[in-house]
């Protein structure tokens, strides 16, 4: 390209990139995994790659992790099928959430006004027994507040406050939700899923 280098600046390029294809293809290893037929399997492979995983949480199959070691599952907290979780920057769930099929979380994007269109990260928190639709997109950078419900098809792009219903491109409020003693159980997931 025409830069002189320096030995250290070859180095440090030479690192970045084998843990890159490291990181890579320890995802690849993580996506085979989840097609495993066994939420016990999964669940020692993915707290073996860095996934905190609580008591009685369970990660159905085809779950997606682009950096696990950044992705932290309360208790009793159910993902469902086909989900993504970007762990580039932190990614927190809460107790008692639930996922549907193919939420995608999201925590790093381009800055579509800088020069060189480099990535941004944000870590995106999930509090306590929030519940979220099939197919929802969580953006970078999103707080989604404590018995929040977002509903199918959303794409969360700020902050949602506790108890709130949301839906929408972007994700508006659309209602309240009138329980706010909120203690109960999700139901066991199925076996094979």
């Amino acid at each position: 390209m025409g830069n002189n280098m320096s030995k250290l600046s070859i180095q440090q390029r030479i690192i970045r990139r084998i843990t890159t294809v490291l990181l890579e293809f320890e995802i690849y290893l993580l996506t085979l995994i989840g097609y495993v037929p066994s939420h016990f399997v999964r669940r020692f492979f993915y707290r073996l790659a860095g996934i905190k995983i609580g008591k009685g949480s369970v990660i159905h199959m085809g779950a997606v992790f682009y950096d696990p070691a950044n992705i932290r599952i309360g208790n009793d907290t159910i993902i469902g099928e086909q989900v993504i979780l970007d762990g580039r920057s932190p990614i927190t769930i809460g107790d008692h959430v639930d996922f549907a099929t193919g939420v995608m979380v999201y925590n790093s994007q381009h800055d579509m006004n800088a020069d060189d269109f480099h990535a941004t990260s944000e870590s995106v928190v999930i509090e306590d027994y929030v519940f979220i639709g099939p197919r929802v997109i969580v953006l970078p950078g999103v707080t989604i507040g404590k018995g929040a419900i977002v509903g199918a098809g959303a794409v969360v792009t700020k902050n949602i406050e506790p108890f709130m219903m949301v839906g929408g491109v972007p994700a508006k409020v659309i209602g309240e939700r009138q329980n706010k003693d909120l203690h109960y159980k999700l139901g066991r997931a199925a076996w094979f899923r």
